[in-house]
């Protein structure tokens, strides 16, 4: 039976934009493609009191004039506004040259500009905007972004589809089961691996794919760099390289064991999740139902990881990250070491039986925190305290 959805409508984390918007200042609203950055912008430009002037970095003068550090183009082209917004920044030369002219000489002028993972594998806003930036990392929908609309019932109850279908936008926009599938699709043949395959460095695109099928079976597991190199048909150093990135192309994220105290912990393995489990479905085309499934306890580790990691980004808790194993097969799928603290969280789809915080782990780090997050209580993990905006 086919399964129908409502189109629904949703408040973004960071809105409204005044909050992070600082004169002579560059806003950087930067994430994967097709999650809204588009969108929330010309949300903001909709209420903004602000005297605005729009461009698009596809625009062909815009591109010759921003990147040709002439101030006397530049200035007049902003001449007369008080905010300053591009989308798509990322197509335009030398971008953050251009940009820093126009804070550095403009005063009080107030920029806004979206842009995909090419500014951070050309390295196009860094050096030149030292200072001068704040960035805003969006991701697709967090469970805080989806509250509203739906009440905590109604996420619990689809949480199943979260699972099989990620929390872009407009695969929850979409009215039907094939309709999602066919978004998701479309993402991911069409839009996943475009920065990287723009890059230069990037020679096989059926390589790349290759990697990602391989990482998508091995979500939360171990994984070896020399097994995926020898499978992949490359050296290590070139899958290293891939990785790197995809990790940069906002398609996958990595975590590397923690180690304090005990010589038994295992330190130089890495585990890779995706930044959605819709697009790493999609990437093995496997759409199937949870109860016909073998897979359900690492689709749940992945979709949990990502929505702690939205909410540390929208709530601006800082931590570093890991998983923590040792070589007698103890192990704590997600390490938060913050504030000099240390937390521990266990992630069940299951409660077939008692979950309790490995021996070494209490004998080891007798201080840390331990939780197990399942079904019934992850809001709690990933949405912020009464009292705590995002």
């Amino acid at each position: 039976m086919e399964l129908m959805y409502s189109i629904f409508m949703f408040t973004r984390a960071y809105e409204p934009l005044d909050a992070h918007l600082r004169p002579n200042k560059v806003l950087v609203i930067y994430g994967p493609r097709r999650v809204g950055k588009t969108t929330l912008l010309q949300n903001y430009l909709k209420q903004t009191g602000l005297k605005y002037k729009l461009d698009s970095g596809d625009n062909v003068r815009t591109q010759q004039l921003l990147s040709s550090q002439d101030f006397n183009q530049i200035l007049p082209y902003i001449e007369g506004y008080e905010l300053l917004a591009i989308d798509e920044a990322q197509n335009i030369p030398n971008v953050g040259m251009g940009l820093k002219i126009i804070v550095d000489q403009a005063p009080g002028i107030n920029v806004i500009v979206t842009g995909s993972s090419s500014f951070e594998l050309a390295g196009q806003v860094g050096e030149p905007l030292t200072g001068r930036k704040r960035t805003l990392t969006l991701y697709p929908l967090a469970q805080s972004e989806l509250l509203s609309t739906y009440n905590k019932f109604e996420l619990r109850e689809r949480l199943s589809e979260f699972l099989i279908f990620g929390t872009y936008p407009e695969v929850l926009q979409a009215s039907t089961r094939q309709a999602r599938i066919e978004v998701l699709t479309e993402i991911a043949n069409s839009y996943l691996l475009k920065d990287i395959l723009t890059f230069d460095r990037v020679k096989s695109w059926r390589t790349l794919l290759d990697l990602l099928k391989l990482l998508a079976f091995q979500v939360g597991s171990e994984v070896s760099l020399a097994e995926l190199a020898t499978q992949v048909g490359v050296d290590v150093k070139t899958v290293q390289r891939y990785l790197d990135l995809l990790e940069k192309a906002f398609v996958i994220i990595r975590l590397s064991g923690f180690s304090r105290n005990l010589r038994q912990e295992v330190t130089n393995k890495y585990k890779y999740y995706f930044l959605d489990t819709g697009i790493r479905n999609a990437v093995i085309a496997q759409f199937n139902g949870l109860d016909q499934r073998n897979d359900v306890g690492a689709l749940w580790e992945n979709f949990i990881l990502l929505e702690r990691l939205k909410y540390r980004a929208y709530a601006a808790l800082y931590a570093n990250i890991y998983f923590w194993r040792t070589y007698n097969q103890q192990e704590i799928d997600l390490i938060e070491e913050r504030d000099g603290n240390l937390f521990g969280y266990e992630f069940k789809w299951s409660l077939s039986k008692a979950v309790k915080p490995p021996k070494d782990w209490l004998s080891a780090y007798p201080e840390a925190v331990f939780q197990l997050v399942h079904p019934e209580n992850y809001l709690d993990f990933v949405l912020p305290v009464r009292g705590q905006g995002l």
